[in-house]
């Protein structure tokens, strides 16, 4: 897990100067070593987090002087030890013990084509020293973040949009499709646009290939289908379903047990972490440490899950660590949380997962966490729903947007608001779908698109804010493809999760797979009040908010008199979500 960077001129020199700066400004994402290596018109930069081979022999950038090819590398190739084995018996030779090395072995051995061999997550920029080619390539459900930014005559890429600022010549106007989409979708914005017009992040399951004359090609090298099953899947019962399910989740949390350093798990009390500690400790896996947060509680609404985390750490024997936090300290990191988002994250858990992640990083460099089960398994209360819809489209409008583009017409100014774009969106995609059902065609939205660029995104960035490397295992592409077979009913019946929840009955108590679903709760930013409200209140009040003139000044003053007159279908504020963005803009310099 690390920072990367990189620059590829077409004419000319890299500019150094302003790459050394990218660089810099992704301390966080890797602060053990950092390197810079140039060559023509090719500039690659590193910030390393040493998770494998923690010697210096797999210091990046990495250039292999044999092979004749150069790579920088965020992620981790969780099966790199059996591809390595493959390579070594195809006469390969190495120098360094990690994952780094086995990239570029294997696009020598099989070209573009390796990726279809990596079990992981992975950002990389592969050079060709001879034909002066760059491969950009992006894992399949874009764990690991890429960004660019392009001008005249070059492309300047980075792990993080922030870095790219820091390296100028960006522009910095707001996208105003992306700006509908941060409203729309709970400010999932989908790639390749961020909020900036100047910037974009490679779409996942993409391989970005720029010849030495800037031509560009994009190929798609993984995809799934939710509802594509097997001939053989027909016949499968619910029991062989659970079964599959087990084998395949626990093949996932086994791999990602790989690093030269312990391994810990953040562990909410919900099913989906409660599940990873069980299948750790069934695999054997001695000393498991595990991570709660708890915050203060606001009226009726708890702040932490402790009493179901508590089980867990009970049942299994974790060395398990309480982390409590006060009111006054969540206002105080909000300011540097926001900083650490490469875009404007509305969830109010994003300062839990940075809160979180500043202790355990003290004791741990890896974790694994839960994201995507909902997702990938049918969790969220809307999706039964969808098994009677009649028209999807409208249906997941209505349960998924924050705002509509009526909403938005009383939120943005005119000058900012073009057409209904979310709701095209969501019909080019399930238009592109059209054999699947509603239900399938949602489950499909959700974790290609919104998973994506909301959980997935947050929880890197508030991780990698202190150098804490968070892996997924409900996100590996071999369990996504299995759920994608699953019939829907068995995921989104009784509740949402039902065959995960039946699976998970082997290991996990049952009074933790039975409860009421929870979420990661910070009730001070679902209910705004006291010193949260004044902090809204100056975000908006800024001269900088002002002067932008996003919103209409008579919807933002009644939201900030009335804080809960205005909520999103689901429950959130609308008014922090309003506060946020422009917090983003101000913390950035836009």
């Amino acid at each position: 897990m690390c920072g990367i960077c990189g620059e590829v001129r077409i004419s000319g020199q890299p500019a150094l100067a302003a790459l050394g700066r990218v660089n810099d400004a992704m301390q966080a994402r890797g602060p053990d070593a950092a390197g810079l290596y140039v060559q023509g018109g090719i500039a690659l930069g590193h910030r390393r987090l040493s998770i494998l081979d923690l010697s210096a022999a797999a210091q990046q950038p990495m250039i292999d002087t044999a092979l004749g090819l150069g790579i920088v590398f965020n992620g981790c190739i969780y099966n790199f030890r059996e591809l390595r084995a493959e390579l070594q018996a195809k006469g390969y030779r190495f120098f360094s013990d990690g994952d780094t090395e086995v990239i570029l072995k294997a696009y020598h051995a099989w070209g573009k084509t390796c990726v279809q061999r990596f079990k992981g997550m992975f950002a990389f920029a592969l050079w060709e020293r001879d034909s002066g080619r760059v491969v950009i390539v992006r894992d399949r459900l874009g764990i690991k973040p890429l960004y660019y930014t392009e001008g005249p005559g070059f492309l300047r890429f980075a792990s993080s949009l922030p870095a790219l600022l820091a390296g100028g010549d960006v522009d910095t106007s707001i996208d105003r499709t992306a700006l509908h989409h941060f409203f729309s979708f709970h400010a999932a914005v989908p790639a390749p646009r961020t909020i900036l017009n100047g910037v974009k992040k490679l779409e996942p399951a993409t391989l970005l290939t720029i010849e030495p004359d800037g031509t560009q090609r994009r190929e798609r090298y993984w995809q799934f289908s939710v509802g594509a099953s097997r001939s053989t899947d027909r016949a499968m019962s619910q029991e062989e379903w659970s079964d599959a399910l087990l084998d395949a989740m626990t093949s996932a949390v086994d791999r990602r047990r790989v690093a030269d350093v312990p391994v810990g798990v953040l562990l909410s009390g919900g099913l989906d972490s409660s599940l990873l500690v069980a299948l750790l400790s069934k695999l054997g896996h001695e000393d498991i440490r595990t991570f709660s947060i708890g915050f203060d509680a606001v009226g009726k609404h708890t702040g932490d899950e402790f009493h179901y985390s508590d089980i867990i750490a009970r049942t299994f024997g974790t060395n398990h660590e309480q982390i409590r936090i006060g009111g006054n300290r969540a206002l105080d990191a909000l300011p540097h949380a926001i900083a650490a988002m490469s875009e404007p994250m509305v969830s109010h858990d994003a300062v839990a997962f940075y809160l979180l992640s500043s202790e355990v990083a003290k004791r741990v460099k890896v974790v694994q966490s839960g994201q995507g089960a909902d997702e990938v398994f049918g969790g969220y209360s809307w999706y039964p729903g969808f098994l009677s819809a009649n028209d999807p489209v409208q249906q997941y409008q209505n349960v998924y947007f924050d705002w509509t583009h009526s909403d938005l017409e009383r939120l943005l100014a005119p000058e900012w608001l073009g057409g209904d774009e979310s709701l095209a969106f969501v019909e080019r995609f399930f238009a592109a779908h059209a054999g699947a059902s509603a239900v399938d065609k949602a489950l499909q939205i959700d974790t290609e698109i919104m998973l994506v660029d909301d959980p997935v995104k947050r929880v890197d960035n508030m991780t990698m804010a202190f150098g804490l490397e968070a892996r997924v295992p409900f996100l590996d592409h071999d369990v996504v493809e299995l759920a994608a077979r699953m019939p829907a009913e068995l995921k989104v019946k009784n509740g949402g999760k039902h065959i995960l929840k039946e699976a998970a009955r082997r290991c996990v108590p049952a009074e933790v797979i039975d409860r009421p679903k929870g979420y990661f709760p910070v009730p001070s930013l679902r209910y705004l009040r006291g010193p949260f409200l004044d902090y809204v209140r100056d975000v908006l009040n800024d001269e900088k908010a002002r002067a932008r003139g996003l919103y209409q000044r008579d919807l933002i003053d009644h939201m900030l008199q009335n804080p809960e007159a205005e909520m999103s279908p689901k429950g959130h504020s609308r008014l922090w979500q309003a506060a946020l963005l422009e917090a983003w803009l101000q913390t950035h310099g836009i």
